[in-house]
């Protein structure tokens, strides 16, 4: 069988990664150096594995009180972390063996193979009693930070559990059906044909049971899809519903001023009529805007932008009757399907992220006009990303006006207090929503 070395080596290079985002790098980042054929497997291996990985370190700790090398406790404690998955990747005896295998073959560890092979042996028959033991940890009952555990307990006191559970779930695959060249009927019944199942969760929005690569789904290559959680469809609604229908031979102006990877600037153009402005910061993340708008075959103005400068990428002048921001920050709301944020981020992150908001909104509110809208949202559950920071700009800013919109998206636990499940539809991410409008 080929299955076993395979595997040996998705470790190894899952044992690196896991070193990389302990030393601060992102796994997204890090998986680009990892072979193309390997690296699905790999990824899958290590986001798994970071799920587990306070729990994963407090069980190494005990097992092992003194922190062996960087490379050595990597691949120990990728082994203990997908050891701890309910239920298991792999079963036990093959993910010791592989583990030791993978040790033998790289030569910073090959010397503690023995040592990794005993580690991991001891926990199958000990794991209850070993997790017990570290419970009282926060890091290692909730794979989160000891900071992040404190900060959702201020911010969400009724909610904080359930937003920790879901963020050591695999998330749901939820597509966005591209109306402007196919109904979700038709759609649905393409995915029936290909033998998927799928199923309408309201608007365009389409949820996946079972997820699979992008190629495999109907439609995908030519436009007629897109992935995005179902939270963040509510985007292009909230603001172009609130514009409603433009006047007669005209087209609203809206800006989409942190545009990538695209999905919210290509929802506009889905769902509407109107002329887009999209900007981004970074020229290789544009790239990406534009590749998905030439795949769904939709156009749109884009710049390479500051969006907190107007007067470097606006015409003299210029207003905009809708702006949507979705501002940069903690990402706090998507850590089941980036589980290295919670570790990558620090305490102090919070204030100079909420700063780069703030900014960011009082310079767009410049190139409002007088009755638009303005659409504030972050992919975050932390409210000083959110709701206080709306409240300080709506009180700093008396011609600014809240409109009704979601506020704190956050995950449910089952509408009668039953815990989080895996890949449920009823738990989208967790993000934030503001409506404003400028009077006048």
């Amino acid at each position: 069988m080929t299955l076993a070395p395979q595997l040996s080596v998705q470790l190894q290079w899952a044992a690196q990664g896991l070193q990389a985002v302990s030393e601060g790098q992102s796994s997204t980042e890090w998986l680009g150096q990892c072979p193309a054929a390997l690296r699905p497997g790999v990824q899958a291996i290590l986001l798994s594995a970071l799920r587990k990985w306070g729990l994963a370190r407090a069980v190494r700790r005990q097992l092992v009180p003194k922190t062996p090398a960087p490379a050595v406790d990597s691949l120990l404690c990728l082994g203990l972390a997908l050891l701890a998955q309910d239920p298991p990747m792999y079963p036990e005896h093959t993910l010791v063996s592989q583990a030791v295998e993978a040790a033998k073959k790289e030569p910073r560890t090959r010397a503690l193979a023995p040592l990794i092979n005993a580690c991991l042996r001891r926990y199958t028959r000990e794991h209850q009693a070993l997790c017990a033991s570290v419970q009282n940890e926060a890091q290692a009952r909730y794979n989160h930070p000891e900071w992040w555990v404190r900060q959702l307990k201020n911010d969400h006191p009724q909610a904080w559990q359930a937003i920790l559970a879901q963020a050591q779930q695999r998330p749901p695959m939820v597509m966005r059906v591209n109306t402007r060249r196919i109904s979700v009927s038709d759609w649905l019944a393409g995915c029936e044909q290909a033998g998927l199942l799928a199923q309408p969760l309201g608007g365009s929005a389409v949820w996946l049971p079972q997820p699979v690569p992008v190629q495999q789904i109907p439609g995908f290559e030519i436009g007629e899809c897109s992935v995005q959680d179902a939270v963040a469809q509510l985007a292009a609604p909230l603001l172009l519903d609130a514009l409603g229908p433009a006047p007669a031979g005209q087209r609203w102006q809206v800006l989409d001023a942190c545009a990538a990877p695209g999905g919210k600037t290509a929802h506009l153009l889905e769902y509407a009529d109107v002329d887009v402005l999209a900007l981004d910061v970074d020229s290789q993340r544009m790239a990406r805007v534009q590749a998905n708008l030439q795949r769904l075959g939709l156009s749109a103005r884009t710049r390479v932008a500051d969006a907190a400068r107007p007067n470097t990428w606006a015409r003299a002048g210029e207003m905009f009757d809708g702006i949507l921001l979705d501002a940069p920050c903690s990402a706090s709301g998507i850590v089941r399907r980036h589980p290295d944020i919670a570790w990558l981020r620090r305490p102090e992150d919070l204030a100079t992220l909420a700063l780069q908001q703030r900014v960011l909104l009082e310079a767009l509110w410049s190139r409002l006009k007088p009755g638009g809208f303005l659409l504030y949202c972050t992919c975050s559950v932390f409210k000083a990303e959110g709701e206080e920071q709306v409240q300080t700009f709506v009180a700093h800013n008396t011609d600014a006006l809240r409109k009704p919109a979601p506020g704190h998206l956050t995950p449910s636990v089952g509408g009668k207090g039953a815990s989080v499940g895996d890949n449920s539809q009823r738990e989208p991410d967790g993000f934030f929503y503001a409506l404003l409008q400028k009077a006048g």
